[in-house]
């Protein structure tokens, strides 16, 4: 037990943290690794792969990810701004090198290939993407002399534009909507908010007309008897067949032939094996994640912090939520994973990063410290 006598960096943290929200992540990051015992070893199979291939890996990288959120949530305000940039600055151009020398996968080019680990820059880019655009759009409203929002929709550009050329919609599309959130929280008015979101339909409906895959990807929702429409009927197919209970860890036969079912697919597996109702807990355990996450925001008095804690639940709520609405068929697919549950190692630690850092800011400091740490800073100084 870590005594309170002792003021040590541990203990101080272990007083201060939010101990129901980390336990929601840790919950959910073990989760993963359940759940990927029932749903990827037929994949690995019909890969000729060692039958726990995916598991193992996937236990691989949550070590990692466990190491890296365990030090981003003791880092203090400042500290985050510091790790958010510095990431930002390695895996932005990582992101631009994807396009040339990266794989083509589906028809992108998101990945690096690093001796025998695939990286998707993209991943690590949406949170400290987000946690900069908190940071300028509180400076931009505290400050008459610094051009936070312009800045903010600078970088904006940098990271949609990049993504778009991959291409990446449905990332495109989450980091759009949290990022409009942050810019309305930071002070945007109503009209203009509607500008922006007459623009985010603007380029939804370009895409439809212009890219193939995003208009073969609506048909085939908008249809949804067609033929076409194989992922869909089979991931809706694995819920009727698991009902309330579910048939059993291992029993699933739908699974055998649902694509991407270790990743896109996991939570239909699930309703499967585990039934409905567990599916309902895990849902829960989502929303409890991001009911706690908000109320921190509301009653956080520093403007960056508030806005950091806001963007960052979204961001995990919203990439859940989409998932989710994909596999019971409430959403065109978008190949999005569902958070510390689907196989990725990217992913896996990309939101180990963000969930670190929501843990960091969600943590409770003597006004002291909070000032030090919190408080905006001088004209165009991040750390």
């Amino acid at each position: 037990m870590i005594s309170r006598a002792k003021n040590t960096p541990l203990s101080e943290w272990w007083w201060t943290v939010d101990k129901p929200l980390l336990f929601a992540v840790i919950a959910l990051m073990v989760g993963g690794v359940v759940l990927s015992l029932a749903a990827s070893p037929q994949v690995a199979e019909r890969l000729d792969l060692d039958l726990f291939h995916f598991v193992n890996r996937q236990v691989m990288f949550l070590i990692p990810a466990a190491a890296v959120m365990f030090a981003v949530s003791m880092l203090n305000p400042r500290g985050i701004r510091r790790a958010a940039l510095i990431t930002f600055l390695i895996f932005w151009p990582a992101m631009i090198l994807a396009l040339f020398i990266g794989p083509e996968i589906k028809g992108a080019h998101r990945w690096l290939q690093l001796g025998p680990v695939g990286v998707q820059p993209s991943e690590f880019v949406k949170p400290s993407f987000i946690i900069l655009a908190a940071f300028l759009f509180a400076e931009g409203a505290r400050r008459d002399d610094i051009p936070g929002h312009f800045m903010a929709i600078s970088l904006f550009g940098l990271v949609v534009g990049v993504l778009v050329l991959q291409p990446d919609f449905g990332q495109t599309m989450l980091i759009g909507i949290v990022w409009g959130a942050l810019f309305f929280l930071g002070g945007l008015r109503w009209l203009w908010m509607g500008g922006l979101a007459g623009t985010g339909i603007a380029g939804i409906f370009l895409a439809y007309k212009v890219v193939p895959h995003v208009r073969e990807r609506i048909v085939k929702f908008l249809d949804p008897g067609g033929n076409e429409n194989f992922q869909g009927e089979r991931a809706f197919e694995s819920f009727v067949s698991g009902g309330w209970l579910g048939k059993g860890p291992g029993e699933g036969t739908v699974k055998r032939v649902l694509p991407d079912a270790h990743t896109d697919f996991i939570f239909a597996v699930t309703g499967e094996e585990f039934g409905i109702i567990f599916c309902l807990v895990l849902l829960g355990l989502f929303a409890f994640v991001v009911l706690r996450g908000l109320w921190h925001a509301s009653n956080e008095e520093d403007a960056f912090a508030r806005l950091a804690i806001a963007g960052l639940t979204m961001l995990f709520g919203l990439q859940s939520a989409i998932n989710m609405a994909v596999n019971v068929q409430l959403m065109p697919a978008k190949g999005m994973t569902l958070p510390f549950i689907s196989y990725g190692g990217s992913s896996l630690i990309s939101l180990a990063f963000g969930m670190g850092a929501l843990i960091a800011l969600t943590r409770r400091r003597p006004r002291a410290k909070l000032e030090a740490g919190a408080n905006p800073l001088p004209a165009g100084q991040l750390g």
